[in-house]
């Protein structure tokens, strides 16, 4: 059994990674179906050309569940459990867009061994959502 490079202790301020991500209309559609959230402005082009945006933008909480699969399976990875995410959402995203996320150690909590994470998706270099993660990293057990 191989240990995991990212525990809490292992983890130092400063630590990042990013990923890219395509999101298709397909995806949103699916999203849509899953969670039963079908407004318009994600799946109807022709409503969303009659709003501020002129397109389908994609749904706010579907670009967290990407920043949580950054931190559960990227950085720190697999066995992370999120203790609280918290977003702001600063640009919609348009559907068939390709995003980049970033996740970044800012802080480690050592009374509960925690980590707070920096949690950022960029659109063409701009910062689209911005937010932290509270998170009890790989290999701790102690909730």
């Amino acid at each position: 059994m191989s240990i995991n490079p990212n525990t809490y202790d292992a983890l130092e301020v400063g630590q990042s990674a990013t990923i890219t991500r395509f999101i298709s209309a397909a995806d949103v559609q699916t999203f849509a179906d899953v969670t039963g959230d079908d407004n318009p402005i994600h799946i109807n082009a022709e409503y969303a050309e009659t709003t501020r945006f002129g397109k389908p933008i994609v749904h706010g909480i579907f670009l967290l569940g990407i920043i949580s699969k950054a931190l559960g399976r990227d950085f720190p990875g697999p066995g992370c459990i999120a203790v609280s995410i918290q977003a702001r959402f600063l640009r919609p995203v348009p559907v068939d867009s390709e995003i980049t996320v970033e996740v970044k150690v800012a802080e480690k909590i050592e009374k509960y061994r925690h980590i707070k994470m920096k949690t950022y998706i960029y659109l063409n270099k701009k910062m689209c959502v911005g937010g932290e993660a509270i998170l009890i990293p790989p290999g701790e057990t102690t909730i």
